[in-house]
């Protein structure tokens, strides 16, 4: 890897802290009254920012994700703890990049997502919707938590809703932009 390689990777790193914890930050100010629990919303607007910078940046969105995530895990939702920030995080940083991985087998997902129809999006949406909660909620269970499917269901539906808006937000926002001519 050369020096610029370096730098643009370490940049997708950091734009992609910055965007989670931007869209956090938003989540925070527009839903926090459907907060199920610690980390978990009925509308969770950084879920879709977790699937578009491992979609965009790949390796890289997925390695920023893991630093933003082990620090809102940290210090944010679970405070005094160790083990649950921390197989959180990796669990959050994790589930994106299965979908990207599984999209780039699958669907032969090129770098730039020239290939990304709108139907295959909307099953990597739910791939990833149904992956994080999934992951998250055997790591509860395997930890003698009860009361699993409530909990199950409510990252599910968070996940899939904030998913929805933040990428068809940002494809609507796209369709404003004026396309140059060939």
């Amino acid at each position: 890897m050369t020096l610029a390689e370096a730098r643009l990777q370490f940049s997708l790193v950091l734009a992609t802290i910055f965007l989670f914890g931007a869209m956090l930050a938003v989540n925070e100010w527009l839903f926090r009254w459907l907060e199920f629990a610690p980390g978990i919303n009925f509308v969770y607007l950084p879920a879709g920012m977790r699937l578009l910078c491992t979609l965009l940046f790949a390796e890289a969105g997925a390695v920023g994700l893991l630093v933003v995530s082990w620090w809102v895990s940290f210090f944010l939702f679970f405070p005094g703890q160790f083990e649950r920030p921390f197989i959180g995080g990796i669990i959050a940083a994790a589930a994106p990049y299965l979908v990207y991985r599984g999209a780039r087998h699958f669907y032969g997902l090129e770098p730039l997502l020239g290939n990304l129809t709108p139907r295959r999006l909307l099953v990597l949406i739910l791939a990833y919707s149904v992956a994080s909660p999934l992951m998250h909620h055997l790591y509860f269970a395997l930890n003698g938590q009860d009361q699993l499917l409530h909990g199950f269901l409510a990252m599910f539906v968070g996940d899939l809703t904030g998913t929805l808006i933040v990428i068809y937000s940002l494809k609507a926002l796209l369709a404003l932009v004026p396309r140059r001519a060939a």
